[in-house]
């Protein structure tokens, strides 16, 4: 057997809606006797066709989401439904996007922390950044009380005491973090004080 196609399927669909419009014109001229035998066939015919149609159909691989269907139910565009979608689609990824950065400058700033505390694993955390797609950059340094205040946005190893930010869509995914190192020095005493 043939496999079965759109246009099959269209061509039986016109079948079906051609019969029904015969058997409403008979019905409309309806003569009692003269014209019951012609009514009879066009019924018959009509049963054909949608049994052809009821057989052909479920072979035919087109789906088509419900709610589609329920827009064009309500006399709504189903354009509307496509539009909906895709806008629903797109906020999806921009807050995916933000989560990616975040976690992204997340790794940065761990990585960097890590190489600073545990200076005889700086080789692996590298090899670590580059295999979660961080950017290539110099390999991580032992950081100087002069180097506290680098900033790098975005990818790549940041030195500790780094701040590294990733701008999202207003709070949906998109995340500021930040660590500071202070130069060791006297514990805290009236001049000294911790920041509260």
């Amino acid at each position: 057997m043939a496999p079965v196609t759109v246009n099959l399927v269209e061509d039986q669909l016109k079948r079906v809606i051609h019969a029904l419009f015969q058997i409403q014109l008979s019905v409309h001229g309806y003569q009692a006797p003269e014209t019951a035998s012609s009514l009879k066939s066009q019924i018959q015919h009509l049963v054909s066709t949608l049994t052809d149609l009821t057989s052909t159909a479920p072979e035919l691989a087109v789906s088509i989401p419900p709610e589609i269907i329920a827009y064009v139910e309500d006399g709504r565009n189903p354009d509307i439904y496509t539009r909906e979608f895709v806008e629903l689609v797109q906020k999806g990824n921009q807050y995916l996007k933000g989560r990616a950065e975040a976690f992204g400058s997340f790794r940065d700033i761990l990585a960097a922390e890590m190489s600073s505390a545990l200076p005889e694993l700086r080789q692996d955390v590298e090899r670590v950044v580059l295999a979660t797609s961080g950017a290539e950059t110099a390999p991580l340094s032992a950081p100087s009380p002069g180097a506290a205040g680098a900033t790098a946005s975005g990818g790549g190893i940041i030195s500790a005491g780094a701040t590294a930010s990733s701008g999202g869509d207003g709070g949906a995914g998109g995340a500021h973090a930040s660590t500071s190192a202070s130069a060791p020095g006297p514990g805290p005493g009236p001049d000294n004080a911790a920041p509260a």
